[in-house]
């Protein structure tokens, strides 16, 4: 007589095994047959930061694991569609999850559970793991530049908007990496750091013109990437001759960078939210494909992204040119779009989404609601933009507290009527890590 062994599901996440994971499948496999229900991008991107590793990483670890006797994907947090599916005699969760934002998620899967006599089975949340290990390895394993080139493309796919915030240097790079809001019981972070030209060449006293070199510009990027491990977008203006190209994309892949944003202007580089854009010429667009095909042919890896950033609204050629440009440049190979405007509203940007979205040539699109800041991101969603890019707001931000400290100690000819307005000191040492 054929013995039937009972079904046990346990979920994981799993960026890497620690004991915590091995407690509970050890747990798991004494009620029965383990199955694991892997959560993918997607699924974890609704509750906490992306895995380092891809799907399929996790799941070759996971399912060479002695405890587990097969392995399938959770594509959502929600639980009801595997747990239907499969009908498990049993559900292995750490009761972690009875204090946390899954509180809702824990009582759904009891109720689901009742409909066939189902249990839940929590062991208690493994105390002894030492935290300050699990940091430096999550680190290590997110600096390597394979797994961090990959990661914005990833996050892409799993997120329904990519959060990207300018970073100048490495204590802003810093606030990227630990900042968390949570609201509703969910939180919100930013996704990546963009690497923009104008702040660069600011803080370096330059004009926004290109006069700050690739070279001095990824020494400084490379100081952001040792303290942190969110992926970078590098605004590389019109990205210079063609024919340097692959040694830019060979020096960034190598730093860790996920994506090149490279504009199709020529000429000496005028910021494009000057209101006067006289003189500002586009390249023709057959011309900036070449461009583009020719970092697609250079990169190592496909998860390198190439986003071309349209000037047909900044120089007053309209809607027709950009979407005309829009094709051209996703035939030759561009992963994403970014429509620029310098309008007060995103009307402009809206209606060519509208447009460019009737295109078998439509990629994702990319904006910078940096006068046109009044847009929320569930509209850029509704519009079908993925990705956003808050592109000067820290150094913004930074420039008039510092300009008002230094007055003040100017004009008291002391430092303390500053103090209470600015971070205690004992703050800004603790951001930075020693273990």
């Amino acid at each position: 007589m054929k013995i039937i062994k009972k079904k046990v599901y346990v979920p994981l996440a799993v960026d890497f095994l620690h004991a915590g994971h091995i407690n509970i499948l050890k747990t798991a496999k004494k009620y029965g047959d383990v199955i694991v229900g892997l959560l993918s991008d997607e699924a974890i991107a609704n509750y906490k930061t992306i895995p380092i590793l891809k799907y399929k990483n996790r799941e070759l670890l996971v399912k060479n694991l002695k405890y587990v006797s097969k392995v399938i994907p959770q594509q959502s947090e929600d639980y009801t569609f595997n747990l239907n599916k499969i009908r498990p005699d049993f559900l292995v969760h750490g009761d972690d999850w009875k204090y946390d934002n899954r509180k809702k998620i824990r009582s759904k899967v009891i109720t689901i559970l009742k409909k066939w006599n189902g249990k839940l089975i929590e062991p208690k949340y493994t105390k002894n793991i030492s935290s300050s290990k699990i940091r430096s390895k999550i680190f290590e394993i997110a600096t390597l530049p394979q797994n961090r080139v990959s990661r914005l493309k990833r996050l892409m796919t799993s997120k329904k908007i990519v959060r990207i915030l300018e970073s100048h240097n490495s204590l802003t790079g810093l606030i990227i990496e630990n900042l968390k809001v949570e609201k509703n019981n969910i939180y919100t972070e930013f996704d990546g750091m963009w690497s923009s030209s104008l702040t660069d060449s600011a803080t370096k006293g330059k004009p926004d013109n290109s006069s700050l070199d690739f070279s001095s510009r990824i020494s400084s990027l490379n100081d952001m990437m040792d303290v942190t491990t969110k992926p970078l977008v590098f605004d590389a203006d019109n990205g210079g001759q063609l024919e340097h190209l692959p040694f830019l994309i060979r020096s960034l892949e190598r730093s860790g960078v996920s994506a090149i944003i490279m504009e199709d202007k020529i000429g000496l580089k005028k910021n494009s939210l000057f209101k006067n854009q006289s003189g500002t010429q586009q390249d023709k667009p057959k011309i900036f494909a070449k461009k583009i095909k020719k970092i697609c042919l250079s990169r190592q890896s496909n998860d390198f992204l190439v986003i071309a950033r349209i000037e047909s609204f900044i120089v007053g050629k309209g809607l027709k040119d950009a979407l005309s440009r829009a094709v051209i440049y996703s035939k030759a190979g561009a992963d994403a779009i970014l429509i620029h405007s310098k309008e007060k509203t995103p009307a402009e940007i809206f209606s060519f989404a509208k447009e460019f979205k009737k295109s078998k040539y439509f990629v994702p699109l990319v904006s910078v609601p940096s006068t046109y800041s009044k847009v929320y991101e569930k509209d850029l969603i509704r519009n079908g933009f993925k990705l956003v890019i808050y592109a000067n707001q820290l150094l913004r931000a930074a420039y008039p507290a510092m300009q008002n400290a230094a007055k003040t100690i100017l004009e008291k000819t002391r430092a303390f009527e500053i103090d209470k307005k600015i971070i205690p000191i004992k703050e800004i040492i603790n951001l930075i890590k020693n273990d």
